[in-house]
């Protein structure tokens, strides 16, 4: 009877750790497929007024959030002094040349450089949007 017991917890821990991991993927999958939607949102916003939008609000996507219920981040480039708010990758080298676009994750916090403990969990836009995926793997 032990034994069962025993064996029993054993799997349920392997389940739990395995519907854990599902989870994160999902998660990480919807905030990659609604950053890739707001990405072309913006491209057709830049198209039709010539110039990228200020805010999400002026695409109607102002109200979106990731899974965790943060919003969306996105900071345009335009008129900025400096690279201090842009997104850096590890040799401080901002990631995009127009925008940033990202979620700052499961905890909800997020620094410049994606090498910041806090920013390696963040879903990210880089290289223009030609890598939208998590900060630890680009």
């Amino acid at each position: 009877m032990m034994l069962a017991i025993m064996l029993l917890g054993v799997l349920s821990a392997i389940a739990y750790s395995a519907y854990g991991a599902a989870v994160k993927r999902s998660q990480t999958a919807q905030v990659i497929a609604d950053m890739s939607d707001i990405q072309l949102a913006i491209s057709r916003y830049d198209v039709n007024e010539g110039a990228l939008p200020d805010s999400l609000d002026d695409i109607g996507m102002g109200g979106r959030r990731d899974p965790w219920g943060a919003p969306y981040q996105y900071l345009n480039f335009t008129g900025l002094k400096g690279v201090g708010k842009m997104r850096k990758d590890r040799n401080l080298v901002p990631i995009n040349s127009d925008y940033d676009l990202y979620s700052m994750g499961p905890d909800g916090e997020s620094a410049a450089p994606l090498t910041a403990q806090v920013s390696r969990d963040d879903i990210v836009r880089a290289n223009d949007g030609r890598y939208i995926g998590p900060a630890e793997d680009y």
